[in-house]
């Protein structure tokens, strides 16, 4: 003998049975549709967002042994005809970082080459009323390959730097 099995339904079915009539279930389709869709584009852009940047600096104060926020760092590219283009800007933040000086708008003009990393510490210094012997300091750096991440550290005191290819 065998037994009909009889099909077991969702407990908020039979809200939306008794209270919605059935152009009011159609929007609440749609309505979860919507969700849905909206969900997908937020997941996207998440996933673009977190796309590593291939190039990031650190400026540590030698001086204090603290990070160095607020200092401006220019980077620029090398064109064929030997003149620099600019690319972008950013503000250390308060760990003395610019984790991703590539801005996103110029990623398709991230090619192997030669690039040029300005730390503007004459401004810097200028807040902070030292003198300084360095107003700039710009770090020209060789792109081989364009899918690895490059790290600029900067070792910086009012008289002297000293910088290296971090990871």
């Amino acid at each position: 003998m065998t037994l009909a099995r009889k099909k077991q339904r969702h407990p908020c079915s039979m809200f939306v049975d008794l209270f919605m009539t059935s152009g009011e279930k159609m929007s609440l389709l749609s309505f979860f549709r919507t969700l849905v869709g909206l969900y997908v584009a937020v997941f996207a852009l998440i996933a673009s967002a977190s796309e590593p940047n291939p190039l990031s600096v650190h400026v540590l104060d030698l001086q204090t042994g603290k990070p160095s926020p607020g200092i401006r760092v220019d980077l620029e590219r090398k064109l064929a005809a030997g003149n620099w283009e600019a690319i972008g800007s950013a503000l250390t933040d308060e760990q003395g970082r610019v984790r991703a000086l590539v801005p996103a708008s110029a990623m398709s003009q991230w090619v192997a080459g030669e690039y040029r990393v300005i730390f503007r510490t004459g401004e810097f210094y200028a807040r902070t009323k030292q003198p300084t012997f360095f107003p700039e300091i710009p770090v020209v750096i060789q792109v081989q390959d364009t899918h690895q991440h490059y790290h600029v550290p900067l070792l910086l005191s009012p008289f002297g730097y000293s910088t290296y290819r971090g990871n």
